[in-house]
This record gives structure tokens, sequence and C-alpha cells, in this order.
């Protein structure tokens, strides 16, 4: 166990979880929604520093992050626990694990050897990632720190609810951040457990604070396919930087939600033509490999610059970021 970051101490032993958006008033003996910070005795404590539950190395596309160091390898590292409770979640097994059982597994690490660990698998960044990084933020921060001393890139897979206070405090460390526009705030209410608009303030802050930032919306049938809703998210990110790529992603049946069936590619095509229709230059079908809504065109001339099929890069045709037809600069950070 370690201190929690970000918390204040109340009457009566409570205390108070300042780092993320449900702000939990957490009573002496019990946890937080997340079910990983504990209070014990008035002082709050990370019951997840240092208890890796997954690690491996993956494309960093697989994040997805399309426009940050394209083919490179991300060392992806996770804790049990989720302060969201979403019914489609494909990790469940971890992320729901600490609500239902008392103990916390995973295998012991310290940020030394998870820094080693990217280092000997040649890695270029460390992802936080497949459960929501924000709640193991301790132990993710003294990773981050070590990791960027030793030229290692810091990126976040987040459900965006992460508090202003802790996003502030981990900017310094932290290069690249996907984030998940899930729906709007009735779907949020009832498939997730949180609201809307401190997700779409994480997304407005990340951008301020020069963070690469790119945005996924898993895109389910009957719960957030609209053409209302799309075009909605679409002049959103666009209205915060229209260069923010955006990943619409087919939904397949998992955990709670299985009343429904896979995304129709034919709504993943619509989703992106509303995001280009919108203005936005970089628009991705995700979970749909082969069908061609993974490449990288020039947003100015539409050359093909970057193909992809699934999390591969197979090739491409920029040369030091820019388009060889029209020489217009390509959006990202470490492009081709």
């Amino acid at each position: 166990m370690k201190e929690a970051m970000f918390y204040e101490k109340l009457d009566e032993g409570k205390v108070k979880c300042h780092l993320c958006c449900h702000y939990c008033v957490i009573k002496p003996g019990k946890r937080g929604r997340c079910a990983v910070r504990e209070n014990r005795d008035g002082t709050l404590f990370s019951l997840v520093y240092g208890k890796i539950i997954a690690g491996h190395t993956d494309p960093v596309e697989k994040k997805p992050l399309f426009h940050f160091h394209p083919g490179s390898r991300s060392y992806s590292i996770a804790t049990m626990g989720c302060n969201f409770r979403c019914l489609h979640c494909q990790n469940y097994e971890i992320s729901e694990y600490p609500k239902v059982h008392s103990d916390i597994a995973g295998e012991d690490m310290t940020p030394e050897d998870v820094v080693n660990e990217a280092e000997k698998m040649g890695c270029r960044s460390i992802a936080y990632t497949y459960t929501e990084p924000t709640i193991f933020m301790e132990f993710a921060y003294d990773c981050a720190r070590l990791a960027h001393e030793r030229g290692i890139k810091n990126v976040f897979v987040s459900n965006g609810y992460t508090s202003p206070e802790a996003a502030r405090e981990f900017a310094p460390y932290l290069d690249a951040n996907n984030i998940d526009l899930k729906g709007d705030d009735g779907f949020y209410k009832k498939v997730v457990g949180a609201r809307l608009q401190p997700v779409l303030d994480t997304i407005k802050l990340m951008k301020q604070l020069g963070i690469w930032l790119e945005v996924t919306t898993l895109i389910i049938p009957t719960y957030n396919d609209s053409e209302e809703f799309l075009r909605w998210t679409a002049d959103f990110i666009k209205s915060v930087d229209p260069a923010i790529p955006w990943h619409v992603s087919q939904f397949y049946p998992t955990n709670k939600l299985l009343d429904q069936p896979r995304t129709p590619l034919s709504i993943l095509r619509r989703a992106r033509e509303i995001g280009l229709e919108a203005g936005l230059k970089y628009v991705y079908e995700g979970n749909v490999p082969g069908e061609g809504g993974e490449n990288t065109y020039c947003p100015s001339c539409g050359k093909l610059l970057i193909e992809r099929f699934g999390f591969l890069l197979n090739a491409t045709t920029m040369k030091n970021g820019q388009c060889p037809e029209c020489n217009s600069l390509i959006d990202g950070i470490g492009m081709p």
C-alpha cells in the first residue's frame, strides 16, 4: 500500500478523494467507487501501487494512437479496478474484480522494473491502459517521472474522468492521451455510471496543457449511433481542435451489454463521413481491419499517407511529417 495523492481529511475520520471527478467521500474502513482506494483510520491509501495485473508490448496504434510515433511499440500496464462501471467493459475481469472481491491481485513491480522492461523491449513509450489509469495514479506518476528521465514517453488511455488537480500534476510527464467520449449524458448515467461534462472538461484541459490528444467513440447500435449524437461529437471535437483524430470504433457484445449486435460497417462509414463533413482532419474506423478506414490521408489533397491493417503500419509515403504531394504538414508527434 501507499498513501494516496489528492485527498483531504474530514471530520469523523472521513476523507474526500480528489483523484477523479466522482470526488468520493469515504468513511473509515471503506473504499471509493474505484474499489482500490481505502480509508484506513482517516488516511487514504492506494491498494494497487505496484500491483501489475497486465503487462504487454503493444503497437502504439492499439491504444489507439495513430498520430503519436506511428509504428512504434508501447509497454502497456494496468492494475485492477476502475472508477466507471461500463456495462460493455471488455476488461471487466480486472476492472470489476475489486468491487466483488476483497483481495487485490497483481505481480509486484517497482517503477524501475516497469521502465527497465520498456527499455528491454525497445518501446518508445509506456502506456497506462486496459483499466482506467487514473485509479493507479500514484504508481503511474512514479513510473512516468522515471521514464522521462530515460527518454521514454508516457501515454494514457483514459475515460477522461481525471480531476483537473490530478491532470495538472501529471501533465509534465504525460505526452499523449486517448480519451473515450462514450455518449450523451443519458448514456453516461445509464451505461457508465458517470456524467458527460467532466469528460468534456478533461478533453479541453488536456489540449490546453499541450498533451497530444486523440478521441475514441465506441459506437453501440441504438445506444449512441444517432446522427444527431455523432454530429454533436464531431462538432465538439472540432471546437477543441479540428486536428484531434477521432476514432469511431465497432462495438461487439460483451460483459452485461449483450442486447445489440456488432456495429454495422455502414454506421462506422457514416460516422466517419459526419466527422469529415464537420471539418475534422482525421477520422478513423476502428476494429474493422482491412476496410480502409484505418488509413491516414492528407487533409489538404487526399493523398494516402499511411496505410494500416488493424494495428500494423504497412506503408507510408510521408517525408519528414509532410505530404509528399502538396507539402502539407501532418499533425502529430513523431510522424514519419
